[in-house]
């Protein structure tokens, strides 16, 4: 079973667990229940930004549902070069947990890698609740916030409200790293 089809299981676990029906989640969640139901079955890939949005609704951790565990430290929880807790989204795009292992945050660190395209695809658009901070660490980022495109790189941040539609990807020939903090 893959990243995606685990994470789908423990959607649907949560949702059963609640007692709750898809048509009641996804209204909760502000999604479509068709959606929704492509999320829970595997065969959309959720993205983090709704997986934090039913994390905070429900109140459970975003790490529990991405990655199976409960987080246990509230005092401190350091993670080690290229220790994090890693998600594979698709085979170009991968995302790093920074703080999987500390409970009760308040904000979502993560730190992104993307691939450059080979081709031009069309940027996949999200919103969801709260803001959005990003850190270009190496490469250079192309980033779309609400019908406005601006290119970020090495050092650059930005820091937007996510109820707007957004997207990224990575541009140049070069690997792209940022940190991503989801508040």
């Amino acid at each position: 079973m893959g990243q995606v089809e685990e994470v789908a299981d423990r959607l649907r676990g949560l949702r059963d667990a609640l007692g709750l029906t898809e048509l009641e989640l996804s209204q909760k969640c502000g999604i479509s229940e068709e959606l929704y139901r492509k999320y829970e079955s595997g065969t959309a890939d959720i993205p983090v930004s709704l997986v934090n949005t039913i994390a905070r609704t429900f109140g459970v951790e975003v790490t529990a549902l991405l990655f199976g565990e409960e987080p246990k430290m509230t005092s401190y929880f350091v993670t080690r070069k290229g220790c994090g807790e890693s998600v594979e989204r698709r085979d170009w795009y991968k995302y790093q947990s920074l703080a999987a292992g500390f409970a009760h945050r308040m904000m979502e660190p993560f730190l992104v890698t993307v691939e450059p395209e080979l081709e031009r695809q069309p940027v996949h658009l999200s919103s969801h609740d709260g803001q959005e901070f990003n850190y270009v660490e190496s490469g250079s980022m192309e980033i779309h916030i609400d019908g406005k495109v601006i290119a970020l790189n090495a050092g650059d941040t930005i820091m937007f409200d996510a109820r707007h539609p957004h997207g990224m990807r990575a541009i140049g020939n070069e690997q792209l790293r940022f940190v991503a903090i989801i508040i």
